[in-house]
């Protein structure tokens, strides 16, 4: 649905009624604040991802922001347009009074079933995804955002399992000094960055941390500290982080070097954006 249509349709108090305008063919993922399903658009035959918001998870997490005018995932996502970010395109109300979103249906598996599953189709192409996903972090933080959730379950091996694409807006945020302030501290904890972990002021520097571990990871199928399943497995990352070479003594040193400057604990020592990383492993191939 087009921008000025989809406003069109807020205008008028239009909501979606699921059952009317689209065929569950069955529910793809289950999340913490929302449900996923694989759809038919009754309308256009077409198949597409639908994903339905719980409202009372949703008014709970909204809840951090009071006073701020906070953009729905719906109106951030669909301002995202690049190809290695899923495409958003359509947003609004249920009749039940739930956010929804229609988006392309993208089958395949998440990046973290690949690395669970150690997929030979990570094989020889590693580089090629890191750099995908850094083009796909670097559009998200020139539109204006953070992620705040960036980590392997976020990026969905797609086309054959060729390509990769960034998805899951749902704890995105603007990137101003208003949603920047220290306390909101949500995210996978595996990939938090020391300054989120520690309630200190934050910025588009802590999605650059996880998607150096994130990277790290797809390198070695290992974490650059203590892997673990709470809040607590975040506590140690303003501590040096493992060598990469000590997994993978045969990496690129460009590559290495790039990631470990994504993963540095002091924010300001830190690669300061997505370009400079890609700037960075520009002469690497894929390995």
């Amino acid at each position: 649905m087009p921008l000025f249509d989809h406003l069109k349709t807020i205008l008028a108090g239009g909501q979606l009624n699921v059952s009317k305008r689209f065929a569950l063919l069955h529910e793809a993922i289950s999340g913490t604040m929302s449900n996923f399903y694989m759809a038919r658009d009754l309308n256009t035959g077409t198949v597409v991802g639908l994903k339905i918001l719980d409202p009372t998870k949703t008014a709970a997490f909204e809840s951090r922001f009071k006073g701020l005018v906070k953009p729905c995932e719906g109106e951030i996502a669909a301002q995202l347009k690049h190809p290695c970010i899923v495409e958003t395109l359509e947003y609004g109300l249920t009749t039940e009074g739930a956010q929804y979103l229609v988006m392309e249906y993208l089958d395949g598996p998440n990046l973290n079933m690949a690395l669970a599953a150690r997929d030979p189709c990570l094989e020889g192409r590693r580089v090629r995804f890191i750099r995908q996903a850094a083009e796909a972090l670097a559009a998200v933080h020139e539109a204006g955002f953070i992620h705040r959730d960036v980590c392997p379950r976020n990026f969905l091996l797609c086309n054959k399992r060729e390509d990769l694409k960034l998805i899951d807006f749902g704890l995105s945020v603007p990137a101003t000094r208003w949603f920047m302030q220290p306390g909101n501290r949500t995210g996978t904890p595996n990939y938090m960055a020391p300054e989120l972990v520690r309630r200190r002021p934050t910025d588009q520097r802590l999605d650059i941390f996880a998607f150096g571990v994130t990277a790290y990871e797809f390198c070695t199928f290992e974490l650059p500290w203590p892997r673990g399943t709470t809040g607590m497995a975040a506590m140690t990352h303003d501590q040096p982080p493992i060598d990469i070479h000590q997994y993978r003594p045969d990496i690129n040193p460009r590559l290495a070097k790039a990631i470990h400057a994504c993963i540095d604990p002091e924010v300001n020592k830190r690669c300061p954006s997505m370009r400079d990383f890609l700037r960075m492993i520009r002469k690497v191939s894929d390995d």
